[in-house]
């Protein structure tokens, strides 16, 4: 199932500049998504003058993206475009002195690192990898860069994969034989390559392979990955990086930490946890090692401690064993006397530091301060460690780059890439909730109000419920709460059992017990919202959910006893639990939270099948899949297709061939978002308008 954490998309508080009333204002409409700009990878300046981002744009009619980078003060300004390439360019990283700027381009069709002098010039293509390369990032002596590329691993050199991808490509046999697991992916199938860690000359030459031995990736990339997975130490003699190397890649969640010398050699295991350690981290002085482990093996949601190890003594302690957050990305201060990480907290996501020796742990970014409620990632401190910069949304706003000194004081944005669009659309702010869910659990929910809203009327609402289960759904701008609230809708969603950033008690409470708290949890929400807010029509209600919130809908179709929900939206989730563990990839996922195999434990199994319940079944429902999700196959959707028209249940199914887990192509968006707003627009609104 899907456990999106930051897969979110972002917004900056202070965007809106209130010049144009609300009444004033348009329903923003699933035809206006194309317009909106994502701002995404800052990066600062060694010097901390200036701040690379990248924005993508939509062209609606080529039905594509197209992504490119710019550069601001980091002060604010006018900002500037550097490249202007077609085929997207990503990933700035600013070359140690500040004069040059590496980036991945597909200007010349697979993705290679260019280099582009800061000062004016012409971008000069540095590699020319088969099939691409990704994760760049410059040695400390500013003469090389290492990456991440595609390798055949028993390939003695990459001429050897180029001409057997060459070979692949001509021949007429597209048969795959598969002898283990994992053999797909999220939406791809296994290969035969592995990733591994290059190091190449930054006036060019031939790269070096410094995994050649890796049977398996040398980063792992799960959905609880916090960012680059790799470090370098500062004198730029070894490269530590966490993967998984373990021969049951589907049933293992075991990532460790090596290191190798960039000069070759042999590879060397620093971690020896059966859990995870990922995401390593050097001290300035490279003598400690920060990174990240859980404690029990198989949990991809069990919570991160921040680690630090003695390089020289191999003495290793946990600096946040008895703090309730899930440590995400980490960074060392400039003087190796603090450490900050980001963390889930309480419908926010916020920047938080401690002594590199342990003590209280402190908010910096976010909270009740100035830095505002809502989503901080991409936390940056400068050199002189005067000033951090940082991605912020918030409810109404999409993602915007933004400042703060070093106390998480005097805010301003630097960017305001969407700043038209607020001025003439209407983004919803939110109102927040807590109630009581099950067993008197206090559970955290929100409240979006419909555009031109009058108390004396009467509204439909829709409630979102988010996938995982582990993840959250904060205060943080959403498409959707933009449409269906302009449509007329109030739309509430909380996070019941199970979501993140609530304490590891309340994450852990959805184990074996996806029908159980959280359905009831998710039902007390609505009857809170029902019995307070009387502008809501009880009669009108319904729900949408992707991936663990498709199951969830899945579920309420064959437990909707009281009526609660008048129409539903399934996306992208699972019908049998049988069947969507033979089809899944990850499997210590079904595993950890089935307890166990579908022959160990048949009977929570068959309980937790949503298709079990189909002779319940009744309510209107619209189901939405990708093709190539192997995540949560499209079986899942078929099944409960198959089993609503026989009963004679009004339903629909839109699959989508060219599309994955989510729904991402442009034009393919705009139809599925239109389309579940008629599908409520239909069954919700059809007897009062």
């Amino acid at each position: 199932m899907n456990r999106i954490r930051f897969l979110i998309v972002l917004a900056g508080v202070l965007c809106c500049s209130g010049t144009v009333g609300a009444q004033e204002k348009k329903p923003f409409t699933p035809e206006d998504l194309w317009r909106f700009k994502g701002v995404s990878e800052p990066q600062l300046s060694p010097d901390g003058k200036w701040a690379t981002f990248v924005v993508s744009v939509t062209d609606r009619e080529e039905n594509k993206k197209d992504s490119d980078i710019w550069v601001v003060s980091s002060r604010g300004g006018e900002p500037r475009q550097l490249t202007t390439s077609p085929k997207g360019d990503t990933s700035p990283r600013w070359s140690p002195d500040g004069k040059t700027i590496a980036f991945v381009s597909a200007r010349e069709e697979d993705d290679q690192i260019w280099l582009l002098p800061f000062e004016g010039g012409e971008a000069k293509k540095l590699t020319d990898f088969p099939g691409g390369v990704s994760e760049i990032h410059w040695t400390p002596d500013g003469t090389s860069l290492i990456f991440v590329g595609r390798v055949y691993h028993e390939c003695e050199d990459i001429e050897c994969t180029r001409e057997r991808d060459e070979e692949k490509k001509e021949n007429k046999v597209k048969a795959m034989v598969h002898d283990h697991l994992l053999y797909r992916h999220w939406s791809t199938y296994e290969d035969g390559k592995a990733d591994h860690l290059f190091i190449i000359s930054a006036d060019g030459g031939a790269p070096r392979d410094l995994t050649p031995d890796l049977k398996f990736d040398a980063l792992t990339y799960w959905l609880a990955s916090a960012g680059r997975e790799y470090d370098i130490s500062p004198d730029g003699q070894y490269v530590y990086f966490a993967g998984n190397q373990d021969e049951d890649q589907a049933v293992s969640y075991n990532t460790e930490v090596y290191r190798i010398h960039s000069g070759g050699g042999e590879i060397e295991k620093l971690t020896h946890n059966p859990a995870a350690d990922n995401q390593p981290r050097l001290s300035p002085d490279g003598k400690r090692l920060a990174y990240r482990a859980t404690r029990r093996p198989g949990y991809e949601s069990d919570r991160y401690e921040l680690m630090v190890m003695d390089l020289t003594t191999r003495e290793t302690e946990s600096l946040t064993g008895n703090v309730d957050l899930s440590v995400g990305a980490l960074f060392w201060a400039p003087d190796g006397k603090a450490i900050y990480f980001e963390a889930e907290d309480r419908g926010d996501a916020n920047l938080f530091a401690i002594s590199a020796e342990g003590g209280e742990v402190r908010t910096v970014i976010g909270g009740d301060g100035p830095t505002g409620r809502g989503y901080h990632f991409d936390c940056q401190l400068s050199r002189d460690g005067s000033f951090f910069i940082y991605s912020f949304r918030d409810m109404p706003h999409l993602y915007e780059i933004y400042r703060c000194d070093r106390n998480g004081q005097k805010v301003s944005a630097i960017t305001r890439v969407n700043q038209e669009l607020y001025d003439t659309y209407h983004f919803p702010d939110a109102e927040e909730i807590w109630f009581e869910g099950d067993g008197g659990t206090k559970v955290h929910g929100f409240l979006v109000k419909p555009f031109d809203f009058d108390a004396d009327k009467k509204y439909p609402m829709m409630v979102r419920i988010h996938g995982g289960p582990q993840q959250m759904f904060g205060y943080a701008f959403r498409y959707e709460y933009a449409i269906f609230s302009g449509a007329g809708y109030v739309v509430f969603f909380c996070n019941p059992r199970g979501s993140t950033g609530y304490g590891q008690e309340f994450c852990d409470q959805i184990r074996g017990d996806w029908s159980g708290r959280c359905f009831r949890d998710l039902k007390a929400g609505v009857r809170y919202v029902l019995d307070r807010y009387p502008y809501v029509d009880a009669k009108r209600v319904g729900a949408w959910g992707g991936s663990f919130g498709g199951f969830m809908v899945n579920w309420i179709e064959g437990h909707n006893e009281d009526n609660m929900f008048a129409a539903l939206v399934s996306h992208a989730g699972d019908a049998d639990q049988w069947s969507a563990y033979g089809s899944t990839e990850e499997l210590w996922f079904p595993e950890w939270d089935m307890l166990g195999t579908p022959w160990d434990n048949p009977g929570l199994y068959d309980e937790l099948s949503p298709i079990r319940y189909a002779k319940n079944f009744r309510t209107p429902m619209l189901i939405t899949h990708g093709e190539l999700d192997y995540r949560v196959p499209i079986t899942g959707g078929e099944q409960m297709f198959t089993a609503l028209q026989r009963l004679g249940v009004p339903s629909k199914m839109i699959r989508f061939p060219d599309e994955d887990h989510w729904i991402m192509k442009p034009q393919n968006r705009e139809f599925w978002y239109r389309s579940i707003l008629n599908w409520f627009d239909q069954w919700l609104k059809a007897d009062t308008e």
